[in-house]
């Protein structure tokens, strides 16, 4: 139960965290794509800043519950950021979320909650081996590298979609890292900061934040934002079950396992189409800044 507050409070920290980030970096110059000037640019906004303090409180609060949850549980309950951002969003940028929106956000929470039940993740009682390791960074570094050469190459909503895909695995085997990290901290501080697992994690962390980055410069958060939060926790709960021996239910209880899976995609995808959300973000920023940089005079949409 412990487990499950915290990566609810995890969501929601990082559900602020997206929303601050997405508006310090719309207004970022688009030529800085891919650049170390981003962050640069970035870090000089205040916005930007609780963005990443709101972060680093959600990856406390994440790196928390998986000390007492494995990660089967707790990485599909992030999906809770969805609803938490769009909750946040309304508010920051006084917006009103319509209907459909909401059909999304419920499709969402409904199939995470009919995954859990069906799945009943219980932890691990292993720790991967070197094998488990050199394979998992291979596939996945493998996976990051064609997301992002796929990104480069397109452009639009669909650049947005791929770098929040390959932010989300990233995201995930930072979170792998992590649950290797918090099984040394009953040995103390000096073991900790000498086990590789704690800078890696940090490394991948930190290649992760500038993708999400890249992510949000690149496209309207109703596009990065369901890519990240699904990819995650999918991810995630793979790698618990194929590196740690993380324990879902199989046979037939696949059937609602697989249901709740197509509800968030549902959700996710419903979520991403909606053109009013865009459309009414980009009136908002034609009336506040009618001569501004964009498309047709106006900035590029909050969302």
């Amino acid at each position: 139960m412990i487990a499950v507050v915290l990566a609810v409070l995890a969501a929601a920290a990082n559900a602020v965290a997206s929303v601050l980030q997405r508006r310090a970096a719309r207004g970022a110059p688009a030529d800085e794509a891919f650049r170390p000037g981003l962050f640069w640019d970035l870090v000089r906004q205040p916005a930007w800043l609780g963005g990443i303090a709101a972060l680093i409180a959600g990856f406390l609060l994440q790196a928390a519950a998986l000390t007492t949850g494995g990660l089967a549980l707790v990485q599909p309950l992030l999906v809770a950021e969805l609803p938490f951002t769009m909750l946040v969003a309304g508010w920051i940028f006084r917006m009103r979320v319509p209907p459909r929106t909401w059909l999304a956000v419920g499709a969402l929470t409904a199939g995470l909650a009919g995954f859990l039940v069906a799945a009943s993740p219980t932890p691990g009682t292993r720790l991967p081996g070197l094998m488990s390791w050199v394979v998992s960074a291979g596939v996945t570094a493998g996976l990051l590298v064609g997301c992002v050469a796929a990104a480069v190459a397109v452009g639009g909503p669909a650049r947005a979609v791929l770098l929040g895909v390959a932010a989300g695995l990233g995201f995930a085997y930072t979170a792998v890292l992590m649950k290797r990290t918090v099984e040394e901290l009953p040995e103390g501080a000096r073991t900790l900061a000498g086990t590789w697992s704690l800078w890696a994690m940090v490394a991948v962390g930190l290649c992760s934040l500038f993708l999400l980055q890249n992510a949000l410069h690149s496209g309207p958060l109703v596009a990065v934002q369901p890519a990240l939060t699904v990819t995650d926790p999918v991810a995630s709960t793979a790698y618990g079950v194929a590196m740690f021996g993380e324990d879902i239910r199989v046979g037939p209880w696949m059937l609602p396992e697989l249901a709740g899976l197509g509800l968030i995609l549902y959700g996710s995808v419903l979520l991403s189409r909606h053109a009013p959300l865009r459309e009414q973000a980009r009136l908002l920023e034609a009336r506040r800044d009618p001569g501004g940089p964009g498309e047709e005079g106006t900035q590029p949409a909050p969302w």
